[in-house]
């Protein structure tokens, strides 16, 4: 179905659209009920019908994404030539009602590191509505059995395993990507530090560990050539500050926390927790 590999490519592509679907049929119409076609700002996919009906409803889709609507709208269009009418008569005589949805850019994600923590993040992040990139340069944290907590996400699970340089990952992360940093190896987080920063596309970067660590990257960062104000898009520690403790489980849940409310906007709190600044479970 057209309308149906338009959605995931605009989802997969992060961009905006909305889905018109013919909800019902009054008399006689060029579609039947349940046609369905997608409208970004400069494309359209499938048809409802052609003609007034279908400029009628474009028009109002991309009112909605200049404006950014969210929720729903439907719209009646009469198919008669005493109806008023924009683009041109259509007297089929029936009449007919749209169903405008939005297709909002959904948040992307991405896990450097499925160790303990990484899985127990992935599999917070997996229940919401997001596009989430695994990446790890060992095969067996990948593995269907490591993964299995991930089987009925609801979200776009990407797997990308990487044996050498899993840094090359980053410059093909989708636009306004959320990155986090957490393998099992410091060198590693190094070489993924200094590749996020030269990615302008990436939306935030996060690094787990402790204080000495930052300290050590700060200053390799500099020497390779990074401006401080440009060092300081890395957020380390990460999560919520006021939510403690070591666990794997915990760390997760406070670092899914602080990311939910950088999707929704409506943080009001600092970006560090104390409960990575003295383990980094694996």
């Amino acid at each position: 179905m057209e309308w149906l590999k338009a959605v995931q490519r605009l989802r997969e592509q992060r961009v905006p659209g909305v889905l018109v679907t013919l909800t019902s049929v009054r008399g006689h119409s060029p579609r039947e009920a349940g046609a369905k076609m997608v409208v970004s700002a400069d494309r359209t996919w499938a048809t409802v019908g052609g003609g007034n009906l279908e400029a009628v409803a474009i028009e109002r889709a991309r009112a909605m994404l200049a404006d950014d609507v969210s929720v729903p709208e439907t719209l009646k269009v009469s198919l008669s030539d005493k109806a008023p009418y924009q683009h041109g008569v259509q007297c089929c005589g029936g009449e007919v009602e749209l169903l405008l949805e939005p297709l909002p850019v959904v948040p992307s994600v991405a896990i450097f590191g499925m160790g303990h923590v990484g899985v127990e993040l992935a599999r917070i992040l997996a229940r919401h509505d997001l596009e989430l990139h695994l990446v790890d340069s060992r095969a067996a944290q990948l593995s269907a059995a490591h993964l299995r907590g991930l089987d009925d996400a609801v979200a776009g699970i990407h797997v990308h395993q990487v044996p050498v340089l899993p840094e090359l990952v980053m410059g093909g992360l989708p636009e306004g990507t959320h990155v986090l940093i957490m393998t099992h190896d410091h060198a590693e987080d190094a070489a993924l530090c200094d590749a996020s920063l030269r990615a302008s596309h990436l939306a935030s970067i996060g690094l787990i560990g402790s204080s000495a660590k930052w300290s050590r990257f700060r200053a390799k960062l500099a020497d390779e050539g990074h401006a401080p104000e440009a060092i300081a898009r890395i957020t380390t520690p990460i999560g919520l500050p006021d939510l403690g403790g070591k666990e794997p489980a915990t760390i997760a849940v406070s670092v899914a926390a602080r990311l939910l409310q950088l999707f929704t906007g409506t943080s009001t709190t600092a970006v560090t927790t104390s409960s990575t600044t003295k383990k980094e479970p694996r």
